[in-house]
Formats: C-alpha cells, structure tokens, sequence
C-alpha cells in the first residue's frame, strides 16, 4: 500500500522516466515502481531532471495480481508503461480494479486496446473508473487533430498519418515485433474492423510540408480504429505511420518478415526469447534524449462526409516527451477532477481534446494546428 496519489509502473524505463519528469513539474508525489530497486534508483538519480525536487518514493514490485494490488492499494491512478501490453498488461489492470484506481497506459498494440474495450471496460466504467490505454503521442496528438476536424458536422470518415522524426526505444523494437507476430492490424470500414492485406508492404504517403513522400506501413492498426468505433460520427478510420527516415522504414517489412519466418514454429515463450534477441539486435542501446531539431513529430488527418471535407496538421517535436507529459497531465486531471467519461476511453474522450492541445501547446512540444474546412 502507498500514500502516494500516483504510482509509474516501469519509471526505470525511457518513457516512464520522462512520465516522472513532468510529474515533478505538476507538483505531484508519485511512486517510481518496477522490478529492480537498484535499476529504479539509479535511473532517477541519473536520467530524471530535477528528481531531488521531487515528492517520490522507489518501490521494487513482483509482476502479478495480487503484488501489485497490495502496491496500488491508497493510489488514485496507475500510470503503466510496462509491455508489450498484450502480454504484461492484464496483470495491471485487473490489480488497478482490485485497488480501485484510474489507469493509463501508452501502448500502440491494437489487439490490447480492443481488450481493454471489451473484456474490461465495462467493469472500470461501474467502478467509476477510467480506463485510457495508448495514451501517447503516436496516438493522442493524431486524435486531437481528428477531433478538431470532426468540430464540422457531417464528416466520417478518418484518414490519419503519423510521422516522427527518430528512432524507436528498446522497448518499443520489441512491441512491434512481438505484435506483428500474435496479432492483426484492423482498421474501421462502417463500423467493422477490417484486418489490413498483411502482403501490403510500404504505402508512399504525401506529407504536408515536404516534396519527397513518405513511406508508411499500418504500424498495428493504431489506437484510432478503437477509439472511433464507437464515436456515433465516425463510420471509417484507417491510420498509417512511420519514421521519417526512409532507410530505416525500408528495412522494417524485411526485419519484421524475417523474424516471423524465423519463429513461426516456435513455442510462446520460445518465440517471445526470440524476438526479443531480435529486437536488441535492431536497437540495442537507450537512444539519447530528444533534440527538438531531430525529433519531430507530424500529425495529419484528412476527415470527410458526403458533402465536406477538413483536413488538420498539427507540427510537433520530441514525440516521448508529448508522450510523457500527455501521461502526467491525465494523473494531475484526475487527482483533482473526475474523467469526462468513465470505463473504456482515449485521451481526448476522457479530458478534452482541446484540453489536451492546450497542455501540449504550453510546454513547447506542437505548434498550432492548421485546420482547414471545405464545406457544401
């Protein structure tokens, strides 16, 4: 049990340190959790600014049930960035429903979103809690900007892009492989989810505010066929991604196929080894903290109807520190304020979507949206 409001589960990690960063800065006490004391302290010590201001306790947890509802137990909301989520998040989420506190997470796993949706969802949702998975920038900055486009009634259908300036954590190497490997990628085609051609490869996107185009894969699916299912104004949404190096998304589908053929055969656990040996050969080392002049970041949804057409760009920078104070924003909302929706939600439907841009605005991290509207 803690008395501390707030719990990061995996704060040694590059997000869940960058999560604990802007806690310090809203002024909130939290508990910096994981499975190593030592690796937690150290990592405080050495990757958090300003930590010695900081009102924050280091606990060493076992990853199940019952630890860790015993951990959350005096908490109001659990911050999760521990996965791949599909396989480590229903430990976390089951505990934050025993100890009775919100949870967020910031995963790009599809299969864990839909999850959270129909098996949890309803439950959180009578307990009065929220239920946020993919809480990120990959996901959350390309929703503000479809939610301003769907400000002009009459549109919906969504085709969104995302883009970012980088490469992916250690953490998130081994996401992508080990979703690519148990699960689809859907998109939303009139209310159904449609699993994209897993043949399909590299689509050429055209980005605003370049010449060259962009190559982009489903990237899972995303979090915005999920959360736009059951929004009443939205019919379709396909999203794509990628990284603006264009080396390094060309050499993605021959990574990806070449693990999966590797270990079709392979038992679970084997498999999961495996990938996991994969994904350290792709990157094997913490990337650097952010630079604003590299990691940028581009959100594009073009949204239309029978008669209408909007389209918005929002220009960021640094798309793990959007992730991290998108997370912090949502504990210091919901210590002070119930969510705009209980249960199963995204960011934007439980806080705001223009709450949301206003926090990112303020810290530096996007510019202004470019909203443009064709209306009959």
């Amino acid at each position: 049990m803690t008395t501390k409001p707030v719990v990061v589960y995996g704060a040694s990690g590059y997000t869940g340190r960058l999560v604990c960063e802007y806690l310090r800065e809203y002024g909130v006490p939290f508990v910096a959790a994981g499975r190593s004391e030592e690796t937690l302290h150290a990592s405080m010590e050495s990757h958090v600014a300003g930590i010695e201001t900081a009102d924050y306790e280091v606990v060493e947890v076992e990853h199940d049930v019952a630890s860790l509802t015993r951990l959350f137990q005096g908490a109001q909301v659990v911050l999760n960035t521990v996965g791949p989520f599909s396989e480590l998040g229903p430990a976390v989420v089951e505990a934050c429903l025993a100890a009775g506190t919100h949870y967020t997470d910031t995963t790009g796993e599809q299969d864990w979103l839909i999850t959270c949706d129909e098996t949890y969802g309803a439950d959180f949702a009578a307990a009065g809690l929220l239920l946020s998975p993919g809480l990120a920038q990959m996901y959350t900055t390309g929703e503000i900007a479809a939610q301003l486009c769907l400000e002009t009634p009459g549109l919906d259908t969504l085709d969104i892009a995302v883009f970012w300036g980088g490469s992916p954590t250690i953490a998130s190497t081994r996401t992508i492989l080990v979703n690519a490997a148990t699960s689809a990628a859907h998109y939303l085609e009139q209310n159904v989810y449609v699993p994209f051609d897993p043949a399909q490869g590299l689509v050429p996107l055209v980005v605003p505010g370049q010449h060259e185009l962009a190559q982009s894969l489903p990237w899972g699916g995303t979090s915005h066929p999920v959360w736009f299912r059951r929004d009443p104004r939205v019919a379709s949404c396909k999203a794509q991604g990628g990284v603006f190096n264009a080396a390094l998304m060309h050499g993605v589908p021959q990574i990806v196929a070449g693990a999966l053929e590797a270990t079709k055969d392979m038992a679970p656990e084997e498999r999961d080894a495996a990938l996991t040996a994969t994904a350290r050969q792709v990157m094997d080392t913490m990337p650097p903290r952010e630079n604003p002049r590299v990691n940028k970041s581009l959100d594009s949804v073009h949204a239309s109807g029978p008669l209408g057409r909007a389209h918005c760009v929002i220009h960021g920078n640094s798309n793990y520190k959007q992730t991290g104070l998108l997370q912090a924003y949502a504990a210091y909302s919901l210590l002070q304020t119930p969510p705009r929706r209980a249960g199963f939600a995204s960011g934007c439907q439980a806080f705001g979507h223009r709450e949301l841009l206003g926090v990112l605005r303020s810290f530096g991290l996007v510019a202004a949206p470019r909203l443009t509207v064709q209306e009959a």
